[in-house]
């Protein structure tokens, strides 16, 4: 027996048959779901993302729309692992995708094969390019990251007061930290003119001083939204700031250089709140911890102290005992001292007398000595006195012979001592200087004299 193929719905339509055709839902649906992706290639789709689920799977569930219209899109999860960012509600994104049908609801759908954000290919090559520049200057260095402190007093907040972002970073920090004040600092987060304004707004807490952390935030947008806090000028006062700053932009999959500048970066304001204090049960439990620390090391400390103590009262002698065996060496040394002492005494005396013995031994006889030296005395005297007698007729016929020979005797016999000009005694008439004065020397005075002629010597 042989089976008739049925024709497929898609050639009943072809051929123009299908008018006499039932067909099941399945086979509309699926008929349907061939048509579409033959008549549409890939191609590139414009919108925006809404009712955004990420499914446990790993597919991304979203309606692309625009003012007019919307379609339903899923994303697979082997194609999700090549997206670089995370989508979310009110992007506006563009999609490759085919046109399909999914035959199980009848619903039309999209299916995407890749996604980017729409229009945002200059901004984000504007992006990558101040992104690079910065990193370059060093602006992103993890050498210039302040720590946040931890102990913050006062927390300034950068952002608009209308932002929804505002109420989430004031209702965490009442609840983690009431006691912390909190300084505004009023600032469109986008629109014309938003970055200049953000940027002096920073130049100002940072002047006034007046925080000990400043938390820049602002909710979720598109890169179009967040452009402000990609601006040179806000991440250049950024990083002037004198303050520790915490950056809370967006969502936790977006990234802008105020990100990168910032001290710290939180994936949102609420996270930048938490960031930036401590709640009071951490404060307990870290002072629990410390507690604990400091009581173990305080038992510790005592129990040593206490060995110690023991040890010592072990090696501790009672004063009476102690008082009884320096009694006991004191009448030792005593006793020693004392037979010591007399055994030195008795030698002293036995030696002193051996000393007298042999002194006496040998002594001179004194009296034989005194006798001689008085005899030896007087013969001395006698002598001493024979020779100055002596002695002084001999120098009185001395001093009568020099007396008989001296210049003075001879110039009282009528003699004279001539001299020149220049002192030389005259011996000869050839010395004698003719009309010259000589000195003439008599008995009693002088005279000068000129000598008119010479007559020399007829013998």
């Amino acid at each position: 027996m042989k089976i008739q193929k049925k024709p497929s719905p898609s050639v009943l339509f072809a051929t123009g048959n299908a008018s006499s055709t039932v067909l099941t839902v399945t086979e509309l649906n699926n008929t349907v779901a061939e048509i579409l992706e033959c008549s549409f290639p890939l191609v590139w789709i414009a919108g925006e993302i809404s009712n955004f689920t990420r499914a446990a799977s790993g597919h991304w569930y979203f309606t692309l729309k625009d003012k007019m219209a919307q379609v339903r899109a899923i994303m697979f999860k082997g194609r999700t692992q090549s997206v670089d960012f995370f989508p979310k509600e009110g992007d506006k994104v563009e999609v490759r995708a085919t046109v399909s049908l999914y035959t199980a609801r009848g619903d039309f759908q999209l299916n995407v094969e890749a996604i980017r954000h729409a229009g945002s290919g200059n901004l984000y090559e504007a992006f990558l390019h101040l992104k690079s520049k910065l990193e370059e200057e060093g602006l992103f260095s993890g050498e210039r990251k302040r720590p946040i402190p931890a102990f913050a007093r006062t927390i300034g907040i950068v952002t608009s007061p209308q932002a929804a972002a505002l109420r989430d970073v004031l209702t965490t920090l009442g609840r983690r930290a009431p006691h912390i004040r909190l300084v505004l600092y009023p600032v469109p987060v986008q629109g014309d003119g938003a970055a200049e304004k953000i940027a002096r707004m920073l130049t100002v807490a940072s002047d006034r001083a007046e925080c000990d952390v400043l938390l820049i935030c602002r909710g979720g947008g598109s890169i179009e939204d967040l452009w402000s806090f990609n601006e040179e000028i806000v991440a250049r006062a950024i990083a002037a700031c004198a303050i520790p700053t915490v950056s809370g932009i967006g969502h936790e999959t977006d990234f802008t250089i105020a990100d990168f500048v910032s001290d710290l970066r939180a994936p949102t304001p609420t996270a930048a709140a938490e960031v930036a204090t401590r709640t009071h049960r951490d404060w307990m439990d870290a002072i629990g911890i410390h507690a604990g620390k400091l009581q173990y090391i305080i038992k510790r400390l005592l129990h040593n102290a206490m060995q110690t103590a023991d040890n010592l009262a072990k090696r501790l002698i009672s004063p009476a005992t102690h008082t009884e065996r320096e009694r006991i060496k004191l009448n030792a040394l005593t006793a020693r001292l004392k037979h010591v002492s007399s055994n030195l005494l008795v030698a002293s005396r036995y030696e002193l007398s051996h000393l007298n013995t042999c002194l006496k031994s040998r002594l001179p006889d004194t009296v034989q000595l005194r006798t001689d030296l008085a005899n030896q005395s007087k013969q001395l005297s006698q002598g001493m006195s024979s020779l100055l007698a002596h002695r002084r007729q001999s120098t009185f016929l001395l001093d009568s012979q020099l007396e008989l020979l001296s210049p003075e005797r001879t110039l009282e016999r009528g003699y004279a001592i001539m001299t020149d000009t220049r002192g030389q005694i005259i011996r000869s008439p050839e010395q004698l200087p003719v009309r010259k004065p000589v000195s003439v020397q008599l008995a009693k005075g002088s005279a000068k004299i000129s000598i008119e002629s010479v007559q020399p010597d007829l013998k």
